[in-house]
């Protein structure tokens, strides 16, 4: 008990410095839709579920094409005159009839900006919601296959069945998207661990699958006898959530789970197999590949029979494409691997092993990167470099990429010890193979370059006043250039003041975003760019242009911020904030090296708003940096600086000091940021208008 309140009073402490009390306003986190699933051709109708009131959201923003939404749900006052507080709403899902099936993110626009993320599956078949009392298989739901069958495991020892009929021998597949619906919910810290079973009318069981595509089942089920059967939804340890939705796709056509060769050419047809249940091995089909696909991972729908299948992933690529050699298990029958290029490949049998064979002059770099599970294939790579002798010089099997972990394999800038012939070995971590244990292996020679994220989701703006959004820089293979960033697609009455990344160590820099008063409610997706000078051989140079990658901030176990790919970043005005403006003293401050700048803060609250603000240089939780746009050697004296607003105080201040050694820096972009906590991790944060820091050559 002890610790318990030991640990309860660390909480309240950090919400007495931080300011943790719920906000007055908050933009709505979605944490579910019933069902969650809209079949293609039609219009259906859903329950959405959020965390905080979704009163005055009447806009619904979807990614990609094909489908749109609308709200349903009356945004009226209640008897009382006040404003419900909305936290389910009806909305209606269009799907066009040449959609692209699969999961497609979507938000809520309205009052307080833009929504976290929702998503919504995108299915070939009629969808059926689950009944409320088909708890126990004597109540099984009855449905008609195929179709795609939506629920939820709201609860412990909750266990759905659904019944089916068939009239002669066949093979179905189920498909069950349930865990990965929930990669980017913010406020969902345990996940589903779904469990499908398919039985016999009496309850006996026939065939279950648990864990395919990360915790969600993929099942193919031969059934010999005509008859009823049921197929059993449940998690695998019983336990249940309100917001633990599913969507089990059953059918009986082929599913398709990869193609090999897995990378193509933009715009050149590609003859590949078909890798998946209910088909033939070996099955090949000539598959046009649409052109102005840039490179990296694409869906591709498959044509079989005259037919489009599910889309699979394929990997884009400009580099030349080869395949590799039969029989190139060891370093006397290895396929030889040219730089640069993309070699297809896929471990055929358990413990197989591919050996590719190439040339290295010394102190040559070379990168070997290995797309395998980014693909959706079931290989986890195991990637090493081995010399003549057979000496292991260098290995790799997990990576990271950007702010996130991948599976995938990836050797970046190897430098060759000395002159000779030397080996790229691939095997699966766990001596795993089969059909579906694709691969491509890109080899290039590294030249210097940056990847760049966006921090959140989106970026709220007052009108009248500033939102601020981060953006961070990954450095490769030496690249230690400036990066200037920029802005497109912005709306209308919205304008934007593009910083820089700094040259050296600093990754970060953020652009300023201000919304015109007039401009109550309005919002769109925009694409962050940033260009920086890379280095090449013999002094020259040459423009590199990066697209930033948004994410989503998630709330992890224990109060952790972490982050997820999505696949839009939202500017939005904000009309209901709690914060509306951030006036500041002066927007520009001269430091010279060892010397300081006072920086006084005025905010404007929203009326009736008194709850506690702080005020911030740094985008931060927990001291973890995740915006740090400050010069090299500038920091913030908190003993000497004001920054937490209590009681509906307005006025605070910054002490901003320059190290001795401080190197020079001419108009440094920065924002001063009134945040107002929502929870223990997610901020609404109001921006200073464009706010720019000097530090002047030592004397």
């Amino acid at each position: 008990m002890s610790s318990i309140r030991h640990t309860l009073r660390v909480f309240s402490l950090l919400a007495l410095l931080t300011g943790t009390a719920s906000a007055q306003t908050s933009y709505p986190m979605l944490m579910s839709l019933k069902p969650t699933a809209a079949a293609i051709g039609g219009a259906t109708e859903h329950e959405l579920l959020s965390r905080a009131s979704m009163y005055g959201f009447t806009t619904v923003i979807v990614s990609g094409t094909g489908v749109t939404g609308e709200v349903l749900t009356p945004m009226e006052p209640g008897k009382d005159g006040k404003e419900p507080k909305l936290e389910s709403i009806k909305l209606r899902f269009t799907v066009a009839a040449d959609a692209l099936p699969g999961v497609r993110d979507f938000r809520l626009l309205g009052p307080t900006g833009a929504s976290t993320i929702g998503q919504l599956v995108v299915a070939q078949d009629p969808v059926i919601h689950e009944q409320k009392d088909n708890d126990v298989l004597e109540k099984a739901q009855n449905v008609t296959l195929p179709a795609t069958l939506c629920g939820t495991i709201e609860k412990a020892e909750d266990v759905d069945y659904f019944r089916f009929s068939i009239s002669q021998p066949t093979t179905l597949q189920f498909h069950c998207r349930a865990m990965r619906l929930e990669d980017r919910i913010h406020d969902l810290q345990a996940h589903v661990d779904p469990l499908i079973t398919v039985r016999s009318a009496t309850g006996s069981v026939v065939a279950a699958a648990d864990n395919t595509y990360a915790a969600d089942p993929l099942l193919s089920c031969p059934l010999d006898r005509p008859g009823e059967y049921v197929l059993e939804v449940r998690d695998s340890r019983y336990q249940g959530n309100v917001h633990w939705t599913y969507s089990v796709e059953a059918n009986d056509r082929p599913f398709i789970k990869t193609v090999h060769p897995v990378a193509v050419a933009a715009g050149a047809p590609r003859k590949m197999e078909l890798v998946g249940l209910g088909l033939p091995a070996g099955t090949l089909v000539e598959q046009a590949i649409p052109s102005g696909l840039a490179d990296g991972p694409h869906p591709l729908r498959p044509v079989l029979n005259g037919k489009p299948t599910n889309p699979v992933t394929v990997l884009v690529e400009s580099l030349p494409l080869a395949d590799e050699t039969s029989d190139n298990n060891t370093a006397t029958t290895a396929s030889p691997l040219t730089i640069p290029s993309t070699v297809c490949g896929r471990m055929e049998t358990a413990a197989d092993v591919d050996v590719f064979a190439f040339e290295a002059k010394k102190g040559e770099s070379l990168s070997f990167e290995v797309i395998a599970r980014r693909l959706d294939s079931g290989l986890d790579p195991l990637l090493a470099i081995v010399n003549e002798k057979g000496q292991r010089l260098q290995e790799s099997d997990d990576i990271r990429t950007g702010p996130r972990g991948s599976q995938d394999a990836w050797i970046e800038n190897w430098a060759a010890p000395a002159d000779g012939k030397y080996f790229v070995e691939l095997r699966d971590l766990h001596l795993r193979g089969g059909a579906e244990f694709v691969y491509a292996l890109r080899a290039t020679r590294p030249q210097p370059y940056f990847d760049l994220f966006l921090d959140t989701d989106k970026t709220q703006i007052p009108p009248g006043g500033a939102g601020v959004l981060f953006v961070r820089a990954f450095r490769k293979n030496g690249f230690d250039g400036e990066i200037a960033l920029a802005m497109e697609g912005l709306p209308e009455g919205i304008t934007a003041t593009p910083g820089r990344i700094l040259a050296g160590k600093p990754v970060d820099g953020c652009i300023i975003l201000e919304a015109a008063k007039d401009r109550p409610i309005v919002g769109r997706e925009i694409t962050v760019t940033g260009r920086g000078q890379i280095k090449l051989p013999h002094g020259s140079t040459r423009e590199f242009v990066a697209t930033a990658h948004p994410m989503q901030e998630i709330y992890m176990p224990g109060g952790g911020r972490s982050h997820y790919w999505v696949d839009q970043h939202i500017v939005a005005s904000a009309p209901s904030s709690d914060v509306l403006e951030v006036k500041l003293s002066t927007d520009h401050v001269e430091l010279a090296p060892g010397g300081s700048a006072k920086v006084d803060v005025e905010i404007v609250r929203a009326p009736e708003f008194k709850q506690n603000v702080t005020l911030d240089v740094l985008f931060q939780h927990l001291s973890q940096k995740f915006g740090d746009t400050l010069p090299p050697g500038v920091t913030i004296d908190a003993k000497k600086s004001s920054t937490l607003l209590t009681s509906g105080a307005t006025k605070g201040h910054l002490m901003l000091v320059a190290a001795k050694d401080a190197a020079p820096v001419e108009k440094q972009l920065c924002s001063v940021m009134a945040n107002v906590s929502i929870n223990f991790v997610m901020k609404a944060t109001t921006s200073s208008k464009p706010f720019y820091i000097s530090v002047t050559a030592a004397k």
